[in-house]
């Protein structure tokens, strides 16, 4: 982590605002986020865009999911597009509290190789209730060289290999989503409604507190031990929806010290669109 944990507080980040290295950027998703993110950002906040920086548009969910990482070069490229150096301390936030989209560029910044980057503990609604200050300003991005980035340096597991630890059954694929979708009772985005067989559920809602911030380093790392049991971080894959919510727990587990599994990016929205068992509902595994 050289030094920096995972997340940092709005009281902290106010303490570094304004620093020369310091570049804060709004990851809030949905239709109406830049248009939020228009009307009151954190001052000095820049946006990026979940959709189309974040990841690859597709028209085609069944090759890769809804939100496929970009290449490493476009990647590098739109780094290098919002000022992004080796030498940014990079401090992320979005409006889900716990950092939703937020904790995506977290990930693909680590994966990356980047050493100076958090995600804003509690989100947007943390910083507005310390006060900090507010700003409907347009910011100007001093764009940068296109970052260098050689390799993604966290663990991918792709759906051939998703494939193979479901036939195994040994309880190491998580689904991070709720549990109505988990169980097939609701599907509000994909086609289908269930979970890949042999998948265990656990919410990622159930990392944050009821003030939806993350529990504590210690609270996380007994919660994670225990689902784990026997398992270490490399065996485990972790999924959601497509491949955006799975990495709010791979924070979590990077904020209580613990190894960070393998991110299953196609996640359900491309499991669902093949020619796979699904468990639906009112059926077992």
């Amino acid at each position: 982590m050289n030094g920096l944990h995972p997340l940092i507080t709005a009281d902290e980040l106010l303490t570094i605002k304004g620093q020369p290295d310091l570049l804060v950027f709004d990851a809030s998703a949905g239709p109406n986020a830049k248009a939020n993110y228009d009307a009151g950002h954190l001052e000095g906040a820049f946006y990026v865009d979940p959709e189309n920086q974040l990841a690859t548009p597709t028209s085609n969910a069944a090759r890769g999911g809804r939100h496929p990482l970009p290449t490493l070069e476009k990647f590098s490229e739109v780094l290098g597009s919002l000022g992004v150096t080796p030498a940014s301390h990079v401090v992320i936030y979005d409006d889900k509290q716990g950092g939703n989209a937020a904790a995506r560029f977290w990930w693909m910044l680590k994966a990356a190789g980047h050493a100076k980057v958090q995600v804003l503990n509690g989100g947007v609604q943390s910083a507005k209730a310390l006060g900090y200050p507010m700003s409907s300003k347009k910011e100007g991005v001093v764009s940068a060289a296109a970052y260098p980035i050689m390799e993604w340096r966290l663990p991918l597991a792709d759906l051939e290999e998703v494939k193979a630890a479901s036939k195994q059954n040994k309880g190491n694929i998580v689904d991070v989503r709720s549990a109505e979708r988990f169980d097939g009772i609701a599907e509000p985005i994909d086609l289908i409604a269930g979970h890949i067989p042999g998948a265990i559920n656990i919410p990622f809602t159930t990392n944050l507190n009821e003030r939806g911030e993350y529990l504590s380093p210690k609270e996380l790392k007994t919660k994670y031990t225990k689902a784990f049991e026997g398992l270490n971080a490399d065996q485990v894959i972790i999924h959601c929806g497509s491949g955006i919510t799975a990495c709010h727990t791979l924070l979590a587990m990077a904020a209580a010290g613990l190894g960070i599994p393998k991110l299953y990016v196609g996640s359900w929205s491309e499991w669902s669109r093949n020619d796979l068992p699904m468990v639906l509902a009112n059926k077992a595994d």
